[in-house]
């Protein structure tokens, strides 16, 4: 359980990682997912980002792991108003990012919550 924890971490630093590079590139590649937009994009990055980081830290309060993503999200889009990057900031992009946050962390809670009552009741 350790390793898949630790695994979960290095993959969730990871992806931070990729989607600040892309967010702050002046120019970012074009990716397979760019047919479904912008707001698409950033959804998916941070749901992913949020489920790597639950996987990580099951410890870590859910509302401290949306606090922290969401002030992510806002730093992107405070840092994609710097007029040498060449970006848009939107704060629709906040928003997608914030509802994708909530809505992963809700069925995480949910299946989580669902999965320990399940094995308490076995253990009895």
């Amino acid at each position: 359980m350790i390793r898949k924890r630790w695994l979960a971490r290095g993959a969730m630093w990871l992806a931070i990682l990729l989607a600040v590079t892309m967010a702050l590139l002046p120019h970012p590649p074009h990716v397979p997912v760019d047919r479904f937009g912008d707001k698409f994009e950033h959804m998916l990055a941070f749901a992913t980002m949020t489920l790597l980081a639950a996987a990580g830290h099951p410890a870590t309060p859910l509302p401290r792991l949306a606090e922290r993503f969401s002030f992510l999200g806002a730093l992107i889009e405070v840092f994609q108003s710097i007029p040498a990057l060449h970006r848009d900031c939107d704060v629709l992009d906040w928003v997608a990012d914030t509802a994708s946050i909530v809505v992963v962390l809700a069925v995480y809670g949910l299946v989580s919550r669902a999965y320990h009552s399940q094995q308490a009741s076995r253990a009895t």
